[in-house]
């Protein structure tokens, strides 16, 4: 049983983790207002309630978004929410660790949501493209600017000019996925989830944070600004439940403090 259920995105929380699952089947999870909103809040709840430390972001019905809704596009619906962008999550992602879970199609604007989670997780027969030039557009919600950062730009590029299709393996060759699977998607991003759970949570919002920003920072400056971010968690009551844990050959409490 879900947490909460709206007709366009379903969220459910397991053991730390938080699901979050676009519920358009019928329009093969295309992104709508309803739904950039739906994610939008699922992302500030997992950012804002301590007990979650990891968001999941899946797909119904076996797929996970075909892109923008073209019947919402052309009532001149736009499926972006203010301060957050295409999907609700796009331009802002959440502070926490974000997991792609893939089935079918990522295409278009489900790949732009795609590429704005931290990892992803996809099934065998997962298919990528940014196909928007083969209708005469630009992937505007993050695809050329966020793709030559995560895989090589030559690669990047002829994705953006083609509008070609990738499968998994492919995906998975250049970078651009962490694991193909020949199961549920959601079952082994729940696995990578626990993994991540299991570790302290100011460390690993920290180091996510460091990781982003860090590209923007300028060579002199990048210990120091890393210093001021870090330092408080090496002086966190988690470092040190964390060597005690160690030391004593036991699971570690954490507390997030």
């Amino acid at each position: 049983m879900s947490d909460t259920e709206t007709p366009e995105v379903l969220t459910e929380v397991d053991d730390g983790v938080l699901i979050v699952t676009i519920n358009r089947p019928e329009a093969k999870n295309a992104m709508s207002k309803a739904a950039a909103e739906g994610i939008a809040a699922a992302m500030d709840r997992l950012d804002s309630e301590d007990d979650l430390r990891v968001g999941i972001l899946t797909g119904a019905g076996g797929t996970f978004c075909s892109g923008m809704d073209l019947k919402g596009f052309l009532r001149g619906e736009s499926p972006t929410v203010e301060g957050r962008g295409f999907g609700g999550v796009v331009q802002a992602p959440p502070a926490k660790p974000l997991i792609a879970a893939v089935e079918g199609y990522a295409l278009a604007g489900g790949l732009e949501l795609m590429i704005a989670c931290d990892l992803v997780v996809a099934n065998a027969g997962a298919k990528f493209g940014i196909p928007e030039v083969k209708r005469g557009l630009v992937a505007a919600a993050g695809g050329v600017m966020m793709l030559p950062d995560q895989i090589p730009e030559r690669i990047a590029m002829e994705l953006a000019l083609t509008g070609d299709f990738i499968d998994a393996s492919r995906a998975y060759e250049i970078g651009l996925i962490n694991q193909v699977t020949d199961g549920p998607a959601l079952d082994a991003a729940k696995a990578l989830a626990a993994k991540i759970a299991a570790n302290g949570p100011l460390a690993v919002k920290v180091s996510k944070q460091v990781m982003k920003e860090s590209r923007g920072w300028a060579m002199e400056d990048r210990y120091k600004k890393q210093g001021d971010l870090i330092a408080p968690v090496f002086v966190s009551e988690d470092a040190r439940e964390g060597a005690a844990a160690f030391a004593e050959k036991r699971k570690p409490n954490w507390k997030g403090k």
